[in-house]
């Protein structure tokens, strides 16, 4: 086969421009039918939120583009597609939609980042509050909401949605019920456009047919609109082909099921073998290239029969004015699958497997995940996310990589010892102890030789290092661990970072502060930011340890580094952030900012919610550290709260070296008996476990929604909201998260 000149863009350009395509606003089709009148009702309604709720064909984009194409205030446009179904890339890219509009929100994006909890607690309130500050009204429209399946996903856009200022309006479509709708229905805030309001009548379907040039009167019409029952993808189907066959004999209905045996009739057999074969097969993908499609196919014509399906109108819609991105109408593309697993079922695990690999290897490997992740071969699909997880993980994504390898499922994580290990990083770093453990127990078990890609330079090496950080058997089995991960990563290595951190963990658990230093230093000093989190542990230790021996200036320079990197990486709820923010405390009350040493320590106990004896070390001094600054604050509760917890930590893991003693003698000085504490006292600090139920405070859940949620028994969910209630002194949801907003336990 001859290869086709190509005028695409290269692989850069062309990933930009399959963004940008999602943020904007479609043209609308010559003779398209006006819904202006429900338009106006529901522009003048007042109402925030508009859902526009109905089947497959009814025109519900249609409708959204000609509000937002008349609309006088600016338009947010996001059009969502099936990998936005993970609460993170559902964020990402409405944070995206609104900072491409709204100049001035250039970190937005950057910030919607963090474990399942922080994206409801942290980064949703975070949106919303930029949606809340907007100086004008915006009209922020969300196409295809029913690719939205997760109840995760629903939880955000609940608190986003609540972030829109009256003047504004959240427009929806979707094919499925939307729950932020249903909710703000109670509340007279929510104006409803179901398929009642969508069907055509004669006048309309006349339009239609006159835009297809195929003029038809008024008694025709009229059969049409009844036999269609005023569908109007029926309708518009039915125009097609009136050329070709007397409109008075077709057969279409407004019946949903009965599109496919149209669509074959009518459209798919007027093409030739080869046009439906390339239909079918590159069906499979989301957003169509000709590159990408050469690919699939293993052609070099694609950008050619493009064009030429978009020129014969054959359900094929642009997504750029080069007309080098484009996407089938979902209805055809719908058809189109179906056709592929009825005449070629064979084949259509190979197309994705060949569509992650040319996505991989053009710079968008997570999205060559998500086509690996349909398909059989998981194999592939378990290194390709080994290669990639710890990159996404320390870059904030830890939410992405925890749905990943959920998908993947036990027994493919276990049956890859590498991909084991990233799993309990991944449980350790968002808070589940027990997860961690089983994963270490895999590890433990296990044997691999192979190379780790940009990982360690060896399983062993990685294992020692997450044996060390756990520190199941005390400090020399720690000191012994991180001293094989030493010799074994060299200095190009960037988890060489991490080794010299638990090596100097390790020295610290038995007093050699010395040695520990010198670790630290040199973490510090050589550090690659490819290990953010062992580069915040490091520094915060070391200021710690600076300001342990009256190194202030050089304490300030650790703060200052630890604290960049939280920010820089977006991991304020990482179990390490939670060093960093003690250290920050400590160095304000030297300097005498009480105010900045309080919002240090607010930060710091929201971030120890993730701190567990997964990681018991980092878990214990957290808590030492954060209750010797809230001692200097004079806050007792706090202290007596925070040894508490150290308690139960040194309970599971008892050899914990001069820790334990340091807790022993930090009780004795502060003068505090821990057994006499009352749970649930006013004034008291959220515990982890009322911390991670917190956010869900801002939705419309109730209390059995939101212990199912949390995996809990609606008895402990109401305990809990109780014990919220009055340690925050309020009485009400919305009062807690008013409150909670107010002191910084939630949003930024």
């Amino acid at each position: 086969m001859n290869r086709e000149p190509s005028t695409a863009r290269g692989p850069a350009e062309l990933d930009r421009s399959l963004h940008e395509a999602k943020f904007t606003v479609p043209r609308l089709r010559p003779g398209t039918v006006s819904r202006a009148a429900l338009i106006s009702d529901a522009r003048v309604s007042g109402r925030r939120v508009v859902g526009v709720t109905a089947p497959a064909g009814y025109g519900k984009s249609t409708l959204l583009t000609e509000w937002a194409t008349h609309d006088p205030r600016p338009v947010v446009w996001v059009s969502l597609d099936r990998l936005d179904d993970d609460p993170l890339s559902l964020l990402r890219v409405l944070a995206s939609g609104f900072s491409l509009s709204r100049p001035g929100h250039d970190d937005l994006v950057a910030e919607m980042t963090g474990p399942d909890v922080s994206l409801l607690g942290r980064a949703a309130p975070r949106l919303a509050s930029a949606l809340r500050a907007g100086r004008e009204p915006i009209l922020f429209v969300l196409d295809d909401l029913h690719e939205i399946r997760s109840p995760a996903c629903h939880d955000v856009l609940g608190v986003v949605a609540a972030g829109i200022p009256p003047g504004s309006q959240l427009l929806t479509a979707s094919r499925s019920e939307q729950p932020h709708v249903a909710r703000l229905r109670a509340a007279d805030d929510a104006v409803e456009i179901v398929a009642a309001d969508l069907v055509l009548d004669v006048a309309q379907t006349m339009q239609v047919w006159e835009a297809a040039r195929a003029p038809v009167s008024r008694e025709v019409a009229a059969t049409v609109t009844e036999r269609t029952e005023g569908w109007p993808a029926g309708v518009y189907l039915t125009s097609l082909v009136a050329r070709h066959r007397d409109p008075r004999d077709l057969s279409v209905t407004g019946a949903e099921p009965y599109i496919a045996d149209y669509l074959q009739r009518e459209v798919f057999r007027r093409l030739t073998p080869a046009e439906r074969r390339f239909l079918r097969r590159t069906a499979v993908l989301d957003v169509l290239s000709a590159p990408l499609c050469d690919a699939v196919l293993e052609e070099h014509s694609s950008q050619r029969r493009l064009r030429r399906l978009e020129a014969a109108n054959a359900f094929v819609v642009p997504l750029d004015d080069r007309r080098e991105l484009f996407r089938y109408h979902a209805l055809f593309r719908e058809y189109l699958l179906t056709e592929l697993m009825d005449a070629e079922p064979e084949i259509a695990d190979t197309l994705r497997v060949r569509a992650a690999g040319w996505l991989a290897a053009h710079g968008s490997p997570e999205q060559a995940v998500e086509h690996l992740l349909a398909t059989p071969d998981r194999d592939r699909c378990v290194h390709l996310v080994a290669r990639i997880a710890m990159t996404s993980f320390q870059a904030g994504r830890i939410a992405t990589v925890g749905r990943w390898l959920r998908t993947l499922g036990d027994d493919e994580v276990a049956g890859y010892p590498p991909l084991a290990l990233l799993a309990g990083y991944v449980a350790g770093f968002e808070g589940h102890p027990l997860e961690a453990e089983r994963w270490a127990a895999v590890a433990d078990a296990a044997s691999y030789d192979g190379r780790l890609g940009d990982g360690p330079v060896s399983f062993a090496s990685a294992r020692a290092m997450y044996r060390a950080l756990r520190c199941p058997d005390g400090p020399q089995q720690m000191s012994d661990d991180a001293r094989l991960a030493l010799a074994a990563e060299p200095a190009w290595s960037v988890w060489r970072t991490t080794a010299l951190t638990l090596a100097a963990e390790a020295l610290l658990l038995v007093g050699d502060v010395a040695g520990a230093t010198r670790h630290l230093e040199e973490a510090v000093g050589t550090a690659n930011q490819g290990n953010a989190d062992a580069f915040v542990y490091a520094a915060a230790l070391l200021a710690q340890l600076d300001m342990d021996h009256d190194r202030w200036d050089d304490a300030a320079e650790h703060v200052r580094l630890a604290l960049e990197t939280v920010h820089e990486h977006r991991t304020g709820d990482y179990p390490t952030s939670a060093l960093a923010q003690a250290a920050g405390a400590r160095l304000a009350l030297r300097l005498g900012d009480v105010d900045e040493a309080r919002r240090r320590l607010v930060q710091g106990m929201r971030a120890r919610a993730g701190c567990t004896y997964a990681f018991p070390s980092i878990a214990v001094r957290v808590r030492l550290y954060l209750a010797r600054a809230s001692w200097s604050t004079g806050d007792r509760i706090a202290v007596r709260h925070l040894l508490r917890e150290v308690d139960d930590v040194v309970l599971r893991r008892p050899a914990l070296g001069v820790l334990v003693e340091q807790a022993r003698e930090l009780r004795t000085a502060v003068g505090v008996e821990t057994s006499l504490l009352v749970g649930g006292s006013t004034g008291a600090p959220l515990t982890p476990a009322e911390l991670r139920l917190l956010p869900y405070l801002q939705t419309h859940l109730t209390i059995k929604e939101i212990a199912g949620r949390l995996y809990v028994t609606r008895n402990t969910a109401s305990s809990q909201i109780g014990s919220i209630y009055r340690k925050l002194g309020v009485s009400s949801r919305g009062g807690a998260v008013d409150r909670a907003v107010k002191t910084g336990l939630l949003g930024s």
